[in-house]
């Protein structure tokens, strides 16, 4: 709830995940602001902002996951008819950031889209970005202006320290479904006081996965696959596929961004996994909605680092 006395703050939302934008406006004791975000007959985007922003704190809500480019052009647009209108400030409230995989020259002639997102958006006006788990860290380094990365992690243990208890520390190993992916199922797994097992895998091409060796104990054990998202789901499905294989008795799995695109949803109720916990940075359509998959929302944490940035105070007390 934002603090008593606070004025001229605006909270809007282009079209990708417009539950996530009310539930974070309703938190923050406030209304979306009034505009229409929508499309001329041959595809442009049309943004009218239909209520006075000059000299106000702006919030614009939205990720960039599918149909990315839409979504991406929509707050583009959106921010550029905020500058003009002469928002004091203009955040870029990002849940899901898309073209994050993009982040390096893999290979001769590559491009580097994440960086080039990041031009963008600070040439449209924006002047500052929230977000959360960017797919690399170093991203924040692409940006000229302040970057603010929130971590989805404690949600996700808080999750599972409120549904399994003292069993955690006996029964359970955090699996990391890939090197990359180390550090951040290590700290996962000292807020749970539970061991962690890595999975060596090849990827022969893009979304396409192969395990090769499991590092760890697992074998009698409840595990829980972290990673940060799951796209066409093969990895993480190959890797619990495995670590059943190799004697793991129960296998849940949990990312911060549900993008499932493609054969994902199919894959994932075809896989050993028991449960798959994703946060609403995406929304999820209803046909993605399959028993397996639990939602927890980013709400509250995104409700409160806005306030923390209206109000000048640092967000890292947030993680304290």
């Amino acid at each position: 709830m934002l603090n008593s006395g606070i004025s001229n703050i605006k909270v809007f939302a282009c079209n990708s995940n417009k539950t996530l934008a009310n539930a974070i406006a309703d938190k923050l004791g406030l209304k979306l602001g009034d505009c229409e975000v929508e499309k001329f007959s041959d595809g442009e985007i049309s943004v009218k902002i239909n209520e006075t922003i000059r000299g106000a704190d702006v919030f614009i809500i939205q990720s960039t996951s599918y149909p990315v480019n839409d979504n991406l052009m929509e707050l583009l647009i959106m921010i550029d008819a905020m500058k003009r209108a002469s928002a004091a400030r203009i955040t870029a409230v990002m849940p899901y950031y898309g073209y994050a995989r993009q982040d390096r020259k893999a290979r001769a002639r590559d491009p580097i889209s994440a960086k080039l997102v990041a031009n963008i958006l600070t040439s449209a006006g924006a002047s500052r970005v929230l977000t959360m788990d960017l797919h690399c860290a170093q991203i924040q380094g692409f940006f000229d202006i302040p970057v603010d990365n929130l971590v989805g992690s404690p949600l996700l243990t808080d999750f599972y320290i409120k549904k399994f208890g003292d069993s955690l520390e006996r029964d359970f190993v955090a699996v990391s479904p890939d090197l990359g992916s180390v550090t951040r199922v290590r700290k996962f797994a000292e807020k749970l006081n539970i061991p962690i097992a890595i999975i060596d895998k090849r990827r022969p091409k893009a979304n396409v996965s192969e395990v090769m060796n499991i590092i760890g104990d697992i074998k009698g054990k409840k595990v829980i696959l972290l990673d940060d998202m799951i796209d066409t789901a093969g990895t993480i499905t190959n890797a619990a596929n495995a670590l059943i294989e190799r004697g793991a008795i129960e296998v849940d799995a949990c990312c911060t961004h549900g993008v499932l695109s493609g054969p994902a949803i199919e894959r994932i109720e075809k896989s050993a996994i028991k449960e798959l916990l994703v946060l609403d940075t995406i929304e999820l359509p209803e046909e993605k909605k399959i028993d397996k998959i639990t939602m927890v929302s980013v709400a509250d944490i995104f409700a409160d680092a806005i306030n923390c940035i209206h109000n000048g105070v640092s967000i890292s007390q947030l993680f304290d």
